[in-house]
């Protein structure tokens, strides 16, 4: 019996789809209980504070952090729409490659927003 793959899969792997989705989940929850609770514990705030704080080296990470796994959890969760309901295999795979360049924009912007 062979096990089938899928060609365009994140990780080739249900259940590591799975721990993305779950993980990225996660990671995102964590980052906005973060950021929001600074902004509530440091009201009123002004732009030099958020400024501060968004440009501190353990939040620039942690934003990385965050930024990685938006795109993951987009990559699983588009991947998996996409197989489910676009049947035509010439428009599902355009339909990869858009996001999938989108998500690589999306990734060097963000880069270049944090770092440079």
């Amino acid at each position: 019996m062979a096990v089938v793959k899928a060609a365009t899969s994140f990780s080739r792997s249900g259940v590591t789809d799975w721990i993305v989705q779950r993980v990225s989940a996660l990671v995102l929850g964590a980052y906005a209980l973060c950021v929001m609770s600074y902004v509530m514990l440091n009201a009123p705030l002004t732009f030099q504070s958020w400024q501060e704080y968004i440009l501190s080296t353990p939040m620039k990470l942690f934003t990385l952090l965050a930024l990685l796994s938006l795109l993951g959890h987009a990559w699983v969760g588009l991947w998996t729409v996409a197989t489910d309901y676009i049947k035509p295999l010439g428009l599902r795979l355009a339909f990869h490659v858009f996001y999938a360049l989108a998500l690589i924009v999306m990734l060097a912007w963000g880069i270049d927003s944090l770092w440079f």
